[in-house]
């Protein structure tokens, strides 16, 4: 704003108050003016109509004894229409809206706990907004926007909650990490027994190619060799394998010492004892 010769200037998004002799007399809108001071007019001063922001924190208790600080942001501004309220009604605006800003957080949050603290933020804002709006608009001013830009409570608090959730999370991983070792095993179990029950079913077909062979040896050994029986065939067979077990046990490098008797006569012992056995299990049957 500026005078000479009893003229003015008012900005934009500024007005000026105009008084005679002391006196209220008028608004000045933007622009330029005539101001005789010789009329005794002046100037009381100027009104922003500008859109401002305090930043308020205010401390209080929830309803589980937790205290936060909690952090409220108002946007406010005059209105031109009321120009005169405004400037003449309050002379100090942001502690009149900071004492209701006051009033309404420590009456809302302790009703709340903690938790409903963080989540109804909204509401708190919304119930500071319309407190304000009424007491305000007497005033000439405007509430455009009230915030909760943040709740903040004590360091020892804040630390409790993370080793809270980090605790619960814990937990959740625990739970997960021996469910997958669970199935890890049920699953390890499933394959052993799938590999031994095929494991059987080649054993039982190996020995059953075994038997299969060894008749079909016999029956052709005893009638391309006259005179010869089944016992004969036998004896050889089980000497011949005899001979192939006894290289088999040598040729490896990682078995263990094995003592039997050895010599041919060993080997008429051992099927001698096979006879032995399979005759005795054909008497119990029969």
């Amino acid at each position: 704003m500026g005078q000479a010769l009893g003229c003015v200037q008012v900005d934009q998004s500024t007005v000026a108050v105009k008084e005679q002799f002391g006196k209220f007399d008028d608004v000045l809108e933007p622009g330029c003016h005539c101001l005789p001071w010789c009329l005794g007019y002046q100037l009381a001063g100027e009104l922003s109509l500008r859109v401002q922001q305090l930043d308020v924190r205010c401390e209080t208790k929830t309803k589980d004894n937790v205290f936060v600080n909690v952090v409220a942001s108002i946007q406010y501004r005059a209105l031109a229409e009321k120009a005169s309220d405004a400037f003449y009604k309050l002379s100090n605006t942001k502690g009149q809206i900071q004492a209701y800003v006051f009033d309404v957080i420590r009456a809302s949050v302790p009703k709340m706990d903690l938790d409903s603290t963080f989540e109804q933020k909204n509401e708190i804002a919304k119930a500071v907004e319309e407190e304000l709006e009424k007491a305000m608009s007497a005033y000439g001013y405007e509430i455009v926007q009230t915030l909760i830009v943040d709740i903040e409570p004590d360091i020892n608090v804040k630390r409790a909650m993370n080793e809270i959730n980090a605790a619960a999370r814990m937990r959740v991983a625990a739970n997960e990490k021996a469910e997958a070792e669970k199935i890890l095993q049920i699953k390890r179990a499933e394959g052993e027994a799938e590999s031994k029950y095929l494991s059987g079913l080649g054993i039982a077909r190996q020995r059953q190619a075994i038997v299969d062979g060894l008749r079909d040896s016999v029956l052709a050994f005893s009638s391309n060799v006259p005179g010869t029986s089944a016992k004969d065939v036998m004896d050889m067979v089980l000497v011949t394998q005899y001979f192939d077990t006894m290289k088999e046990i040598g040729a490896s490098s990682k078995s263990s010492a094995v003592f039997i008797p050895h010599g041919p006569g060993a080997v008429r012992d051992v099927a001698a004892q096979i006879r032995e056995g399979l005759l005795q299990a054909d008497s119990v049957q029969h």
